[in-house]
């Protein structure tokens, strides 16, 4: 670090979290050693192949399914089209609708819009104001829907779905479920065979391992059309020659989550908790969004009335610290979150939201330099929103 630069403060772990040595390590050494392609059968290929399978297994260990169950995936993205579009392709002949719930993550709707322009009708199922989904629209589900999405975990509240309940009334109405637990995996438990999705999505970058590898958890038995089809890698479900560094970091961040789950939860949770006391402290009128609803321990998303979310954004990045905006931010406007406009929070308050998320790397020490900042920051942001005119 040169001179006059200042060490970084980051909560945006949502977005990213940093890598875990033990994945440098395990990449590093990946990379240096492990150069053939993992379907070759000579000696070099096995070698890589097996710490492929190692990598499974340890993936299948943190969600508790089966390895045989892991087809590995460049992330959450294609991890939920494989899903929501793969898992509709082979029930096509059985019906042609989805149902996802309004606040899921933008790759699911766009899964869902593919779909669409194949001729398939799509559900947007609604949530209350705490973002948690109305199970009774599942109890309605038009005839032919074949296919139900609901994430475990929301990307941009933290409020956790009644994941379990969900996949009762899809099956009962016909429809596998699909969650995108991309933000829980590594946060919270998650059971995959107690959750009793079809499918289910992980992240590597989202649990410490790099970017560019995650995981689609099938279930035995549910059905599933390749969206990378020319060769029979993942057992025929996804084809391309395997990542195999990106994998083995994966694998190994995994391990390292599950191994700190217990005691990680907790910790999160009490500097959550320290967080919002002094944000409320600091910034009387602040809206905590999905308070009143179980959330992950490691997210607040909260709006300050008067505070533009990109001014406020900006202000604290001057001041080193990394946030993330709780609304769209484009060509000088702001728009609110569909997340957020789905759980009717009015505009005005929706479009001065942030989202503030920590991780394995956040100590009470920076928290409490974030909230000696905050209100130097709140009042520079709602200067320039006041000599913008809002």
């Amino acid at each position: 670090m040169t001179a006059g630069e200042r060490t970084l403060i980051y909560f945006d772990h949502n977005a990213s979290t940093p890598v875990r040595p033990e994945v440098v390590q395990a990449v590093t050494a990946c990379l240096d050693g492990l150069h053939a392609n993992a379907s070759s059968l000579h000696r070099e290929g096995q070698r890589a192949r097996a710490a492929l399978e190692r990598a499974r297994e340890q993936v299948a260990a943190l969600v508790h399914a089966r390895a045989d169950e892991v087809v590995f995936v460049s992330g959450g993205t294609e991890g939920d089209h494989l899903a929501v579009v793969g898992g509709a392709w082979a029930r096509r002949d059985e019906g042609r609708r989805v149902a996802i719930s309004a606040v899921e993550h933008h790759a699911v709707h766009g899964a869902a819009e593919v779909l669409e322009e194949q001729g398939f009708e799509v559900a947007h199922l609604p949530v209350d104001t705490s973002g948690v989904i109305d199970l009774s629209a599942l109890d309605h589900l038009e005839p032919g829907t074949v296919l139900v999405s609901v994430m475990l975990a929301n990307n941009e509240t933290g409020a956790l779905q009644p994941v379990a309940e969900a996949a009762r009334r899809s099956r009962h109405a016909g429809a596998r479920l699909h969650c995108d637990a991309v933000q829980a995996a590594g946060k919270v438990p998650v059971d995959a065979a107690a959750l009793e999705a079809d499918y289910l999505v992980i992240s590597g970058h989202k649990l410490g391992g790099p970017k560019g590898a995650g995981a689609l958890i099938v279930r035995r038995g549910a059905p599933l059309a390749p969206l990378f089809r020319g060769s029979g890698h993942e057992r025929g479900r996804r084809g391309g020659t395997e990542n195999v560094p990106g994998i083995v970091g994966l694998g190994v961040a995994a391990e390292c989550a599950l191994r700190d789950l217990a005691a990680e939860g907790p910790r999160l949770r009490a500097l959550r908790d320290r967080l919002e006391a002094g944000l409320r402290a600091s910034a009387p009128g602040v809206v905590v969004h999905a308070a009143r609803t179980e959330r992950l321990p490691n997210t607040v998303n909260a709006s300050f009335p008067g505070a533009r979310s990109d001014h406020l954004l900006i202000a604290l990045d001057a001041r080193g610290i990394a946030v993330s905006a709780g609304a769209a931010c484009a060509s000088g406007a702001v728009e609110p979150s569909p997340v957020l406009a789905a759980m009717a929070v009015p505009r005005e308050t929706a479009v001065c939201a942030l989202r503030l998320s920590m991780g394995h790397t956040t100590s009470a020490a920076e928290v409490d330099a974030l909230l000696a900042a905050f209100p130097e920051a709140l009042r520079a942001a709602r200067a320039v929103g006041a000599h913008a005119g809002g």
